[in-house]
């Protein structure tokens, strides 16, 4: 059963920082790219940062580059995001996401997600 637990949310203001944790199981992660994706009211669903299966190759959306981290501890069991320099728009629900490298674009982004945990808010203030 696979498992994907996030933590790390909170309100802080603009200019902050803060650091996501997910805590993954119950997958083969050779065979997934786990990723950061959110949320915002009335908005759909971004795509953040993904870490590729082989954890060297990572990858962000333009919004956040040079701003946010994406990491993982050595068994890629943790996935981390390292928020800095956080503005307004970034305010949503976060989400860890796991996509089969199979259905990935060039990049390394999934089309779609198999699993995802159950978020954690982040806001912050202007």
């Amino acid at each position: 059963e696979v498992h994907l637990v996030e933590s790390g949310g909170g309100l802080v203001q603009s200019g902050g920082s803060l650091r996501l944790s997910c805590a993954a199981s119950g997958f083969r992660f050779r065979d997934y790219a786990i990723c950061w994706v959110r949320q915002a009211p009335g908005k759909e669903r971004e795509d953040v940062s993904c870490l590729g299966n082989d954890i060297h190759s990572t990858w962000y959306a333009d919004s956040v580059k040079g701003r946010f981290t994406v990491s993982s501890n050595n068994a890629k069991k943790t996935l981390y995001l390292q928020m800095n320099n956080l503005k307004p728009e970034d305010t949503a629900v976060y989400y860890c996401a796991v996509g089969h490298i199979d259905g990935s674009d060039a990049y390394g982004v999934p089309y779609e997600y198999n699993y995802l945990g159950q978020g954690t808010q982040v806001t912050v203030s202007s």
